[in-house]
C-alpha cells in the first residue's frame, strides 16, 4: 500500500512579463525552475520527489523531462499502476495513475534501496 503523499501540480510557465519573479526562482529554488521546466500537461513532481531531487543534486533537462513523461505514457498503456523509470544515474517511482513522480533517485540510493510498491519498470 502507497502512503499518502501530498502532491502539488506543476504550473504552467511564468509570463514573460513577469521577469522579476522568473530572475528571483531562478536563484536557487530548484523547484521553481522545475516547476517551469516541465509546465507541460501530464507530469507532476510531488513534494518528496523534488525534496529529495534537491538533496541528491539531480537535475533533469528538456529532454530528460520528455524521456520521463515518454515512459510514462508508455507504462500507462501497458496498464502499469505504479513505475519504476530508469534513466541514465537515476530512478524515479512514478504514480502511472496520478501522472506523479512520487520520489527520485540517484546512483548510490539505488545501490541501498529496495524499490516496493511498483508494478512495473521502463529503462530508458
Amino acid at each position: 500500500m502507497v502512503r499518502p503523499v501530498s502532491f502539488h501540480k506543476v504550473p504552467q510557465a511564468a509570463d514573460p512579463a513577469s521577469g522579476a519573479e522568473r530572475a528571483r526562482d531562478r536563484g536557487g529554488r530548484f523547484d521553481a525552475v522545475l516547476r517551469e521546466a516541465v509546465g507541460g500537461p501530464g507530469l507532476r513532481f510531488s513534494r518528496h520527489a523534488v525534496e529529495r531531487m534537491e538533496r541528491r543534486r539531480i537535475r533533469l533537462g528538456a529532454d530528460q523531462l520528455s524521456r520521463i513523461q515518454g515512459a510514462v505514457d508508455r507504462a500507462a498503456r501497458k496498464g502499469a499502476r505504479e513505475s519504476l523509470v530508469v534513466l541514465d544515474r537515476h530512478a524515479f517511482v512514478v504514480s502511472v495513475t496520478n501522472r506523479t513522480v512520487v520520489t527520485a533517485l540517484d546512483r548510490e540510493a539505488l545501490r541501498e534501496q529496495v524499490v516496493t510498491q511498483i508494478d512495473s519498470a521502463v529503462i530508458l
